[in-house]
């Protein structure tokens, strides 16, 4: 039997060949060099089945990385309300999310972050293009500010998710979600909004 080598249309198979070109085009020209038409070229499929199955490139990507959650819901509900209070909503809302049901797919790509070079930076292209850049704009700090003190804060929230979730560091893993949130929350504050000596003082 001669193998097809045009596009293929849609069928079970269509959404896991988008992805797998996805992962490919992410890894290798980033988020912002990689685009839809080349991942569906690589796919063998229409662009449009790529908008059909994911919708936007922010999506594509998201799904991509079996991301439990769009960082930008998050970042929505830590952004809204009080200044002060970011860094308790921010942890809060962290808590949820990892404590639910999504967080077996938060553990999974945290391991996979770690276990080569093609998925670190993969994980790092996430980081920098799904959470940097979008939190800056609620944050309202310059972006070369924002983006240190984003990393930071987000220093803390990988090492929790990984003490508490990965390698379940006792009593951190059973700890009560508010427990951590009190103790985490003024950390996460300092580096988004208050002074760091010799680098920032407080905006």
């Amino acid at each position: 039997m001669v193998r097809r080598t045009g596009r293929r249309p849609g069928n079970p198979d269509t959404r896991e060949a988008i992805l797998e070109a996805a992962r490919g085009a992410f890894a290798e020209k980033g988020f912002d060099g990689a685009s839809i038409r080349a991942i569906a070229t690589g796919a063998r499929v229409d662009p449009a089945l790529v908008h059909h199955y994911f919708g936007t490139k922010d999506k594509l990507f998201l799904a991509a990385m079996n991301s439990p959650l769009d960082p930008l819901d998050m970042l929505a509900e830590a952004t809204a309300g009080e200044r002060g209070e970011i860094g308790t909503r921010m942890v809060r809302a962290f808590l949820e999310i990892w404590d639910g049901p999504r967080g077996t797919a938060g553990v999974a790509l945290l391991r996979s972050a770690v276990g080569s070079e093609w998925t670190t930076k993969l994980f790092r292209e996430f980081v920098v293009t799904q959470v940097l850049r979008r939190a800056l704009p609620g944050l309202g700090l310059d972006p070369e500010e924002g983006r240190l003190r984003m990393t930071l804060a987000g220093s803390q929230l990988v090492g929790l998710a990984l003490a508490r979730y990965v390698i379940k560091v006792e009593p951190l893993a059973s700890a009560p979600a508010e427990t951590l949130v009190a103790a985490y929350g003024p950390a996460l504050q300092r580096y988004l909004t208050g002074e760091l000596p010799g680098v920032f003082p407080a905006p």
